[in-house]
């Protein structure tokens, strides 16, 4: 019999990236279907739905559209806050060697789509978007992948991953630094205050999970009521989520052996752990022993995964998407500014930030890769989706602007998804 392999944990992320992509894609469609239907009111009404959350003297009230943007995108921002203190720890940022490549292409990928959309929008209002092309959309990128060049050798992918989160921090930094509104200092206050009571938590060495969740949801209130964008509570709270585990891998290795053993010698005969007390009672035991062994952060991460790839990022693509087309479009540098930053500005920012790197000897291209396919995996990165719609929102609110900017993204993310497609059919990955 030919042992079945088991998928390695980056082709587990890979996978669920690659569904999640599609899966975004067709409700981004189906948000533009309806946007563009007779059903545009109910569709517009819908997200305008108040609801409270609370008690009578003590509640939060926002729309439904509100508690997409704020609440369920905090899951999404808790989760890259996750991925990022993994990358940063034991990932592909955690040396300097590996991290300079992704680092120095994530620069170059940010701040030429921000020149050009300001060449488009140098004052007033409009240029408050210029950071809507800056930011790369994992899933989407990484579906287009592996549609595109589903035989892009492992290096390319991870290189793209690594870009795209630190993209993600940049994107992070941005919304917190110049997407937040006036301040309130007393509920920032109290949201520190929490913060310290998390750190205090991981300090101590607590490994359940559900004091930092239920810490981190008063985060998360005092963080909106602050001003500052609430998603931000989401990667404080990834970064007070402990490492640390129970046991090392040496001690779940002798003990997971032992119970093994004992889970073999308590066989009844028949086959059947439900006749048997030992084997159940040694199955729980080693439940518990791989608790004791998976990093606190792993676990949440695994829970987190398909919940923000298949409900969460869905529904933001479904309430944010839908993009009125026809008619004479209103501020048009808006468009512009957002689609040439994407299809132009990301694969020249980061085609010449790794060019810089290579030549300076800073770092290397990963294995596999040629130039001219990393041309392609640059054009790639222009798919900004997901989060370049989220600092739209953040920049614009609802205004005809907003919708300019929306129908930049979604135009500039097709076309870098089909420019990259070209590219990597001229020259493949290998």
């Amino acid at each position: 019999m030919v042992k079945k392999i088991q998928p390695t944990a980056f082709q587990r992320f890979f996978r669920t990236e690659t569904i999640s992509g599609f899966v975004l894609l067709l409700f981004g469609i189906a948000a533009l279907m309806v946007a563009n239907s007779p059903f545009a009111k109910v569709y517009e009404h819908l997200w305008q739905t108040p609801i409270t959350v609370g008690t009578v003297d003590h509640s939060l009230s926002l729309t439904l559209h509100q508690w997409i943007n704020d609440g369920l995108m905090a899951v999404f921002f808790l989760l890259v806050g996750l991925e990022i203190k993994r990358e940063l720890l034991v990932g592909e940022l955690a040396s300097v060697k590996r991290a300079a490549l992704p680092i120095a292409c994530a620069i170059g990928g940010m701040i030429v789509p921000a020149a050009i959309y300001w060449s488009f929008n140098t004052s007033g209002f409009a240029a408050r978007g210029w950071g809507v092309p800056i930011a790369t959309d994992i899933a989407f990128a990484l579906g287009a992948l592996a549609l595109i060049a589903p035989e892009a050798p492992i290096g390319a992918r991870i290189f793209l991953t690594a870009l795209a989160i630190v993209d993600d921090i940049g994107a992070v930094l941005i919304i917190a630094i110049f997407y937040s509104q006036t301040i309130g200092w007393g509920a920032l206050g109290c949201a520190a205050l929490m913060l310290v009571v998390l750190i205090g938590f991981n300090a101590m060495g607590v490994r359940q999970l559900w004091p930092y969740l239920l810490v981190g949801l008063v985060l998360w209130y005092f963080v909106h009521e602050s001003g500052v964008n609430a998603t931000v509570a989401g990667v404080a709270l990834a970064f007070a989520i402990p490492t640390q585990t129970r046991i090392n891998a040496a001690d779940f290795s002798r003990e997971g052996r032992s119970l093994l053993d004992r889970f073999d010698n308590t066989e009844t005969g028949d086959l059947v752990v439900l006749t048997s007390k030992g084997q159940q009672e040694t199955l729980f035991a080693l439940e518990h022993a791989s608790e004791g062994v998976t990093a606190p952060i792993l676990r949440l991460e695994h829970v987190l995964h398909n919940f923000s790839a298949f409900v969460v990022m869905p529904l933001f693509a479904f309430a944010n998407a839908g993009v009125r087309i026809g008619g004479p479009l209103d501020h048009l540098e808006i468009a512009l500014g957002a689609l040439l930053g994407l299809i132009v500005g990301k694969p020249l920012g980061i085609t010449a930030a790794a060019l810089g790197a290579v030549k300076f000897g800073i770092a290397q291209l990963p294995g596999g890769v040629r130039w001219a396919s990393l041309l392609g995996y640059a054009c790639l990165a222009g798919i900004g989706f997901t989060m370049s719609l989220f600092i739209a929102m953040l920049a614009f609110d609802q205004t005809a602007r907003l919708n300019a900017a929306k129908l930049g993204v979604l135009t500039g993310s097709v076309l870098a998804g089909i420019a990259g497609a070209i590219v990597l059919k001229i020259a493949p990955p290998r």
